[in-house]
């Protein structure tokens, strides 16, 4: 069992640190969004998948090792939380403080995350709606209404304000 609890324990750690790069990454990410560079943001998001894919990783070793430990002592895994485990280590107060420890600085991580993630989310929103506003103005401008000039036998020839073929058109 101590075996097993030193492997969560290691494991969690290494979670939390590429949580921590994972913050890192995406707080580099923010300038980047605002800036509207999108070769740096592909680099970015390249990097963060790289770290994702070992998050996913170390999180399907944390599972295995959370149903030896569900084993050992006879509970069901889908029940057993670290909470739980803390509480369980009252007879060893060392590895409690430690599980206890990891658990809170992984949970502040975590925490941290969502407010960069939720940041950088709202940013997107914003670079989002300013250029649907200038695919709206665009629009407008090339559908400006028609000037009104006649002709010698009194027809409209009258052309349209802002009308240019060769401006962008998003439907082609």
């Amino acid at each position: 069992m101590a075996s097993l609890m030193e492997e969560l324990m290691i494991n969690l750690e290494e979670v939390n640190n590429e949580y921590k790069k994972l913050i890192d990454l995406s707080m580099k990410k923010t300038p980047i969004i605002i800036s509207a560079d999108l070769d740096a943001l592909q680099r970015i998001t390249e990097d963060e998948q790289e770290v994702v894919n070992k998050i996913n990783h170390l999180d399907r070793k944390r599972e295995i090792n959370m149903k030896d430990i569900a084993n050992v002592i006879n509970k069901d895994v889908d029940s057993l939380k670290l909470a739980d485990l803390i509480d369980m280590l009252k007879k060893r107060p060392a590895e409690q403080k430690r599980l206890a420890a990891v658990y809170d600085d992984l949970t502040d991580t975590i925490a941290q995350m969502k407010r960069v993630n939720e940041q950088n989310k709202l940013l997107i929103e914003s670079s989002l709606e300013m250029v649907q506003f200038d695919l709206n103005v665009l629009k407008a401008y090339k559908t400006a209404p028609e000037t009104a000039n006649y002709n010698a036998s009194a027809y409209s020839a009258g052309t349209y304000m802002g009308t240019n073929d060769g401006a962008f058109d998003a439907k082609q």
